[in-house]
This record gives structure tokens, C-alpha cells and sequence, in this order.
């Protein structure tokens, strides 16, 4: 689907054009709890719906659990809601994308999630208004909903957002510690849609787009933003989503799933553990392990071009790069430093971690053998 995409500083006040072009009668309102005020979102927006019917929902939790998506569902289809505005994170986009088209499909709504059944209807205009710059939910055609701590996607072209607001202003009360994960995670996003076996001259044109911009401006973004770093940032995180809406992401973001719901570190944080050792772990592919149709050359010009990218003279500086940005931000690099310490912790992620899609994805097979020896026992 055709997507409207509506970029820079003070965009929001759009909001308004895009409402009186509509003929709607009651907004479906989708928040975090805390966020829209301090994102400033609240004071942009509320004069611009306070000639509508608004039904407001922010009742849910942080990386969506079906219940929230089941009790959202109720709430827009009891108030006969016929637009979705959806502002904040990563979370937030995928709670909102998800009630809209699954409220219009008859059935379970597990079924769907858990692709037992098809999409086959399109939802309510829907329009993304990020208040953070990592998840670039607001720019692709699926969703990440838990159920019972294993995730799932929901994927349908009808899914990608109508209308896509990306005003930096909103990013600027951002704390350090969410603009650090949320940072890692469009990074990770970029460079993994880049090596991706799926990916395209147009998916490598987003995501080398996005990598420069992130290694330019996440620091400056973190420890001393400004107008200029935000809206880096902020048009960053949506080109790495642009990119992975092509190509899909990889065997980091695999990973980190578990690492999220049984470790409870944050998304972006938990999907940059693995990125630089994945880096190396891909450059060592073989004839026999190799993935990507394009064969070794292609793998490994692509790896040194990403190594070129960020900064780095080869695959082992980029490690070094990759683990050095993540302390200058704040993060943890080592497992044992956010709480995975034992070989049972170890084989939690490893049962846990092997979406066969995202797996697949990777230009090197990975195995579970292969995940424990040279990519989690590496990063302990």
C-alpha cells in the first residue's frame, strides 16, 4: 500500500490538513501512558481533535501482549471508530496497527498472529506519529505482538500506516537511556536489512541512508541533543524502517526477543547484544553455510561496505566500533552485565531465539550450535 510520508520539524501541525480532508465522525486515539505529554504531543495535538469524538487508549503494556490487543479491539469497535491516530513508540505503532486491521477482520484474533488464518480486509485510515526514533514501526507493513512470551508478527500490506508524521520536535525530551536503545535499535535495523538475502538496491539505499545518520548523530543525540541530532535521528530511525519493510530483519533481532521477554532488557538494547559479533560471525560464511543466493563475494563486499559505513578499516574494527558506541550511549555490552549468567539463562535464548523466518534471513546459516560457541559464549 501507498503510504503518504509527511517529514521535519513542527510537521505535526499536518495533522490538522489531514483530518478536515477525511470525512470521520470518531478518532481512535492510541498513547503510552506518560509519553504523550512529555513527548509534547499532547499540547500539539489535542487542539486539533477538539472538534472530534476521541477514544483514547493507552491501557496497555510495554511490547504488546494479545490481551491488550483483544481489550484495545473492544474498546474501537463499542465506539464505532472510523480513524486511528497512533502516537508514540515502537510499542505504540504495533499496538495500534494491530487492533485497526485485525478489528476488521471476523474471527480470533490469534488466529491471525498466529497465521491460521488471513488477512483479508483493510482497517481504518490509520496515521504514525513517532514520538521516538528506533523502531521505524511507523513506516512498515507488520506488527509485534507476545503471547505468552513468544513473539509473533503480523504482516499484510494493508497493515503499513496510511499517513506517516515524523516531527522531530516530539523526540526532543526523549531520556538518555531510550534514545540510546531506540538509536541501537535502528542501527541494528540498517545493518541487518543491508546483509539481509532479501534485500534490494532500493533496501541498501534506505538503510546505508540511515547508518550514516546514526553514526553522525546518536551520541550527539544521547549526551547532548540538538534540534540538528533529533532530526537525524528521527529521520534515521524512519529510513531503517523503510529499509526493513523490504527485506526484513535478521538473526539479531531473532535473538533478542527472548533476551526482551525473559530478561526483561529493552527492545533495542537486547537486539545491539548481538550485532557487532553477528557482524563477524557473517564475515567467517563458507560455501557450505552460506545463505545468500549471491554467493560469498556479493557477502563479503556487502560486510566490508557496512564495515566502511560506520566507520571502521575492517570487519574487527567494526566490532570494536559497534561495542565502543554502545558504552559511550550508556548500554550494557555483555550478557552477564543485564542479567544472563548461566547456562540455563543461555539456553533460554537459544530455545527461544530461532524464528526460523528471521534465522533464514541471515547471509550465514546459524545453528544453535553456532549461536552458543561463537556468538553468545563470545559476548558473556
Amino acid at each position: 500500500m501507498s503510504q503518504k510520508e509527511i517529514i521535519g520539524k513542527g510537521t505535526i501541525a499536518k495533522l490538522k490538513e489531514i483530518l478536515s480532508e477525511r470525512k470521520l465522525n470518531n478518532i481512535f486515539l492510541v498513547t503510552g501512558k506518560s509519553s504523550y505529554e512529555k513527548s509534547g504531543a499532547k499540547d500539539a495535538i489535542e487542539p486539533i481533535l477538539s472538534d472530534y469524538k476521541v477514544t483514547h487508549f493507552s491501557d496497555f503494556e510495554v511490547n504488546p501482549k494479545v490481551k491488550d490487543i483483544e481489550k484495545g479491539m473492544e474498546i474501537f469497535k463499542k465506539n464505532n471508530c472510523d480513524f486511528v491516530i497512533a502516537v508514540g513508540g515502537g510499542s505504540v505503532m504495533d499496538i495500534a496497527k494491530s487492533i485497526n486491521i485485525l478489528a476488521s477482520n471476523e474471527g480470533n484474533p490469534t488466529e491471525y498472529i498466529k497465521n491460521q488464518k488471513n488477512i483479508e480486509n483493510k482497517g481504518k485510515v490509520l496515521v504514525a506519529v513517532p514520538t521516538t526514533s528506533g523502531s521505524g514501526s511507523e513506516a512498515t507493513r507488520s506488527t509485534v505482538v507476545y503471547i505468552d512470551k513468544t513473539k509473533y508478527s503480523l504482516d499484510h500490506e494493508f497493515i503499513i500506516p496510511d499517513y506517516t508524521i515524523v516531527d522531530s520536535q516530539l523526540t526532543m525530551n526523549l531520556p538518555k537511556h531510550i534514545t540510546a536503545s531506540a538509536g541501537m535499535d535502528a542501527l541494528s535495523q540498517a545493518i541487518e536489512s543491508y546483509w539481509c538475502i532479501d534485500s534490494t538496491e532500493e533496501s541498501k539505499d534506505y538503510a546505508r541512508k540511515a547508518i550514516k545518520l546514526i553514526m553522525g548523530n546518536l551520541i550527539d543525540a544521547v549526551d547532548n541533543p540538538t534540534r540538528e541530532s533529533r532530526e537525524a535521528m528521527a529521520e534515521a530511525s524512519f529510513l531503517a524502517g523503510k529499509a526493513i519493510n523490504i527485506s526484513r530483519t535478521t538473526a539479531c533481532h531473532a535473538i533478542a526477543y527472548p533476551i526482551t521477554s525473559y530478561f526483561g532488557v529493552p527492545h533495542g538494547h537486547a537486539v545491539a547484544l548481538t550485532l557487532a559479533q553477528m557482524l563477524v560471525y557473517n564475515s567467517k560464511v563458507t560455501e557450505k553455510d552460506i545463505l545468500d543466493k549471491r554467493g560469498i563475494n556479493y557477502v563479503h563486499e556487502t560486510l566490508k561496505e557496512i564495515a566502511g559505513l560506520i566507520g571502521a578499516d575492517d570487519i574487527q574494527d567494526a566490532n570494536k566500533r559497534i561495542t565502543s558506541l554502545m558504552e559511550e550511549i550508556g548500554l550494557k555490552t555483555r550478557l552477564s552485565e543485564i542479567g544472563v549468567k548461566t547456562d540455563e539463562d543461555i539456553e533460554i535464548i537459544i530455545k527461544n531465539g530461532f524464528n526460523p523466518q528471521r534465522v533464514n534471513n541471515n547471509p550465514r546459516l546459524l545453528t544453535e550450535e553456532t549461536l552458543r560457541n561463537e556468538i553468545l559464549d563470545e559476548i558473556k
